[in-house]
């Protein structure tokens, strides 16, 4: 699966999450753009790992800060 791929997905699973209609883009922030608290984050994680069949580490989730580095992390982990 290629990285657009894996990306339309993440969008599709967001939408249900992004409460404030917020326009998401690659440098879009989960605490500060979406203003999610770690409760609605868990909860997005839980959905991706469903969704691709994956495990995020606490150490990943602590890494990815934006939209983009979230849909890197999951292509990378998909391999």
């Amino acid at each position: 699966m290629d990285r657009e791929e894996t990306k339309s997905r993440i969008d599709a699973l967001i939408e249900p999450f992004n409460k404030k209609g917020v326009t998401v883009t690659e440098d879009t922030t989960f605490a500060g753009d979406l203003e999610w608290d770690s409760l609605t984050v868990m909860d997005f994680v839980a959905a991706i790992e469903d969704e691709f069949d994956i495990i995020i580490t606490m150490n990943q989730q602590a890494e990815i800060e934006n939209y983009g580095q979230l849909i890197d992390a999951v292509t990378k982990l998909r391999g």
